[in-house]
């Protein structure tokens, strides 16, 4: 999406300033000695192991385990779709993509990166999110206020009317779930599209925003962070992000034709586990397995 505001990256804080002199102590006798050399192992012990804990808690932030990435395999991706939405059905990726002029709905092939089938969208429109709830495709807007419903062959069924800003839509089996830039996920009712309850996405008590794309995989949803190559793990009752997927080095950035073209595509094969993502205006999908984060 073109001219979304980026986050600010905060600066590093220097190093510690030297500690003070200690001060001199005074000679105690023999059993004083040994209790106070026991003391200060006790207390050496405390203050590492409460360091360690302290360092941990502010490095991964609460609740927000980073995890890394392999790469199983690498395919072909349309360098021109700027991609919105992707997810995966009965082994057929389907896409939305956004730009005004270029905006469409499509069916991809997974090894050739082909377009099966598309609709595209008239010029005025900005497409965004995409989810398939039952046999109706649903299709997010960024500022046009409306939300398109279509038949599995792409045959527009309805436009509705939404009052938000369309960004990441995905389906959780019983509601949709949008995202509209902010902290917060939107539940609607995919008969009515009207919002059923809404939760605030947080890291502790930092609320978390720019989610993007978004793919519910059994009970976790996964959201692209915008201008990131972070893809947080959101448990989507207390909206905490439980964990970060951090895909650092996926795309380098010298490879990316311009500050638009960002991470943003998540889809997974329910029946294989198979997890792909691609981002905007990139010539590659890849197939990614989730491991440890290495440091």
């Amino acid at each position: 999406m073109a001219a979304k505001p980026s986050n600010d990256k905060r600066k590093k804080r220097g190093g510690f300033p030297p500690a003070a002199e200690a001060p001199a102590i005074k000679p105690t006798g023999p059993s004083d000695s040994a209790t106070r050399r026991w003391g200060l192992i006790a207390l050496f012990l405390l203050v590492s192991l409460g360091g360690t804990y302290l360092a941990v808690q502010l490095k991964q932030g609460p609740g927000s385990m980073k995890i890394g990435y392999e790469v199983v395999n690498t395919f072909p991706h349309d360098p021109t779709a700027f991609t919105q939405g992707l997810l995966w059905n009965d082994g057929v990726l389907y896409e939305s993509t956004g730009q005004k002029g270029s905006s469409s709905i499509r069916k991809v092939d997974l090894e050739t990166g082909q377009v099966i089938d598309k609709h595209d969208l008239s010029d005025e429109i900005f497409a965004e999110g995409l989810a398939l709830a039952g046999d109706k495709f649903y299709q997010l807007t960024w500022k046009n206020n409306l939300i398109f419903v279509y038949d599995r062959a792409f045959k527009l069924l309805e436009k509705v009317a939404y009052d938000r800003d369309g960004w990441g839509l995905t389906f959780d089996g019983k509601h949709l779930i949008a995202s509209d830039g902010t902290a917060y996920l939107r539940f609607l009712d995919p008969e009515t599209l009207e919002e059923v309850r809404s939760v605030r996405v947080r890291i502790g008590n930092r609320p978390v925003g720019q989610l993007n794309e978004l793919e519910m995989h059994g009970p976790d949803l996964y959201a692209n962070v915008y201008q990131t190559d972070y893809i947080h793990w959101i448990d989507t009752k207390t909206g905490n992000v439980t964990a970060t997927i951090d895909l650092a080095g996926l795309w380098p950035l010298q490879q990316r034709p311009d500050r638009n073209a960002v991470l943003n595509g998540i889809a997974i094969d329910p029946k294989s586990e198979r997890m792909f993502v691609t981002g905007k205006n990139c010539p590659y999908l890849w197939e990614i397995k989730l491991v440890e984060k290495k440091e």
